[in-house]
């Protein structure tokens, strides 16, 4: 599976944006979708989730109620929504498809990342 995420800018705070992810390969693998973000000195944290089966979501809680986390059914693209961004929202945004194998277990793949930067 090959990810390519797009959508990343700058953005003055309470402003939004739109983040979309492409999946290519064997898509139809994915088990589970996610967008996770990486700030200058900080680890790479999940924010939101959604299942391939139900698409259910889940979200961090610093950024419930602001950001809303989609996909298509082919599991081909994947979208995160950010509205009313803060400049703690300011990261690199990852795009990450889990693959939960039967024999092997879970294997990730990822994105090469989108900058956001949001300025106050």
């Amino acid at each position: 599976v090959q990810l390519v995420e797009s959508g990343g800018g700058s953005v003055q705070a309470g402003g939004s944006l739109r983040l979309s992810c492409a999946a290519s390969g064997d898509t139809h693998s994915i088990n589970v979708m996610t967008w996770h973000r990486q700030a200058p000195g900080k680890e790479r944290e999940v924010i939101a989730t959604i299942t391939s089966g139900g698409g259910l979501t889940h979200y961090r809680d610093s950024v419930k109620g602001r950001f809303n986390i989609s996909r298509n059914s082919a599991k081909t693209m994947l979208w995160l929504q950010m509205n009313d961004l803060k400049p703690e929202d300011t990261a690199v945004y990852y795009c990450n498809a889990i693959e939960l194998r039967i024999g092997v277990g879970q294997l990730d793949y990822w994105g090469q990342g989108t900058q956001v930067t949001v300025s106050s």
